[in-house]
């Protein structure tokens, strides 16, 4: 089978709008959660989150364009404006057809939805936008960016939750393994902070009011984000004959599910998918310096992915550093895979790893080091990414530093 590396990558996130910027406050072990900025905000029980700021859509997109992109697919385009640029590649004859784009999304254009209701249902209207349902599609990013670039290979969106980028990312690599395609455009976008998107999901009683504390004795919820990261996935050899800058190597993907329980994770399924990497990327365990945790600050999440880990990688778990970045950026949602695998090819490629800010309290059900609080210089060959999502949905992703 073929090898596959990374050689472009973008971002826009509640750290920065940029991969430059993002890197630089994961170093910093800063904050991006803050107040939310968004109409009727008063009326809901949880005010914060992980916000994009200082975003004009107006200065990016004509008003044609914002007729037909939604808040997440206006994230996905800049993400992958980003993407593509940094790696150099453009699409014409026979490269154009053996290149796609995979994007993870769980709630598509959850802004349209719910600035449309509003019209339809609070101020009386009986008609909406002509564009309604393209804007609102999920899979209007992914079409947008095979538009925008030529793209004519497979080209498609998942939509599995909170393990929708991973899941995208591992249908891509697997596309370029198999020889289905020599360039994949690939990550995840998400904008669920409207009113309606933020109510729906107080409902669950998931959330934290004040801060997110991953695997801190005194957490008490995760805290909704938004944004979008794309990578560029490309079949080694390609890459290298063009002479492309390689950041990393995804050598292994895994998916399974539960089948247990709705919203309630297990130990099982999430241990199943970390060893199912580790064997499809041929990884041995001592190999792994470091994971990019799900680690969403709710207390089931957190236990059962430091048990799961535990289980997966015996004794040397406790040589492992294992952090959550939604600490800083927040819960992506769909998008959370995407943004999280930024820390993971920082810490292969500069020997940064991104810590667990909000880390107050040791807990003895995630007794892992988390690396509380502050960046850590390390250098570590292998890495995971893990994300666990409501419906048992597991995905997890290894990466190796660049041949």
């Amino acid at each position: 089978m073929r090898r596959v590396v990374i050689t472009g990558q973008g971002t826009i996130n509640a750290l920065g709008h940029d991969v430059p910027s993002t890197l630089e406050a994961m170093r910093e072990g800063r904050c991006g959660i803050g107040p939310l900025e968004l109409r009727d905000v008063e009326r809901l029980s949880v005010k914060i989150g992980g916000q994009v700021k200082g975003y004009d859509p107006e200065a990016l997109f004509n008003r044609q364009q914002i007729a037909l992109y939604d808040r997440f697919t206006q994230f996905t385009l800049i993400a992958a404006h980003q993407a593509l640029d940094s790696s150099g590649l453009t699409f014409t004859g026979d490269l154009a057809t053996r290149s796609g784009v995979v994007f993870g999304t769980a709630g598509g254009g959850v802004n349209t939805w719910d600035e449309n209701y509003r019209s339809v249902y609070e101020e009386g209207k009986n008609r909406v936008h002509p564009f309604v349902v393209p804007k609102l599609m999920n899979n209007a990013a992914a079409s947008h960016v095979s538009m925008e670039w030529n793209l004519k290979g497979p080209s498609f969106s998942v939509a599995t939750a909170c393990a929708s980028s991973n899941h995208a990312m591992g249908l891509a690599f697997q596309c370029l393994r198999s020889g289905a395609c020599d360039v994949m455009v690939t990550g995840g976008s998400e904008a669920m902070l409207s009113f309606g998107g933020v109510k729906a999901w107080e409902g669950l009683r998931v959330m934290s009011k004040d801060a997110c504390r991953p695997f801190s004795a005194n957490r008490n919820g995760m805290v909704q984000g938004e944004g979008a990261a794309v990578f560029i996935f490309e079949e080694y050899e390609h890459a290298k004959k063009r002479g492309a800058e390689i950041l990393a190597e995804v050598v292994g993907f895994n998916m399974t599910s539960d089948a247990a329980d709705i919203v309630m994770p297990s130990k099982q399924g999430a241990a199943r998918a970390i060893a199912g990497a580790l064997a499809d990327g041929k990884l041995n365990p001592e190999e792994v310096g470091y994971i990019n945790a799900h680690g969403t600050g709710t207390a089931a999440n957190d236990k059962v992915e430091c048990a799961a880990v535990a289980d997966a990688f015996g004794h040397h778990a406790d040589e492992l550093m294992i952090s959550s970045t939604k600490s800083m950026h927040g819960h992506l949602i769909g998008g959370t895979g995407a943004v999280e695998l930024l820390a993971c090819i920082m810490a292969l490629k500069d020997g940064v790893i991104a810590p667990t800010i909000g880390y107050e309290e040791p807990d003895p059900e995630c007794a892992l080091d988390v690396v509380p609080n502050e960046a850590r210089e390390a250098e570590v060959s292998a890495v995971l990414s893990n994300a666990f999502a409501f419906g048992g949905l597991n995905a997890v992703l290894a990466l190796r530093k660049a041949p």
